[in-house]
């Protein structure tokens, strides 16, 4: 069973920054696909940031140019880099992890950003 860890999460001021981790209780190179998603309150969970296992990313048009994927496989650790936040970024956010072979999808608990003054 994967379990998937998320920290990093907090309070914020616009215009700051975060740094997400999800810790993976198995070696991530095992894992196609990981991403980060977000649920925002009242809004449907959406997606973020995903790398896979060649480190091909991709990341919604919203975040583009703010927010950054990347991962270490010798911790098996994925990042999310979040600059220049905005008060929208305010929302859940939720590791999650694909393994094609076996069609698994695994998810973590999520940590929480809140962006405010």
């Amino acid at each position: 069973q994967v379990q998937l860890v998320e920290s990093g999460g907090g309070l914020v001021q616009p215009g700051g920054s975060l740094r997400l981790s999800c810790a993976a209780s198995v070696s991530i190179i095992s894992i196609n696909a990981m991403g980060w998603y977000r649920q925002a309150p009242g809004k449907e969970r959406e997606l973020v940031a995903a790398i896979t296992s060649l480190g091909i990313t991709n990341s919604a048009s919203s975040v583009k140019g703010r927010f950054t994927i990347s991962r270490d496989n010798a911790k098996n650790t994925v990042y999310l880099q979040i600059n220049s936040l905005k008060p929208e970024d305010t929302a859940d956010y939720y590791c999650h992890a694909y393994i094609a072979p076996i069609r698994e999808h695994h998810w973590g608990e999520g940590t929480q950003v809140t962006v405010s003054s």
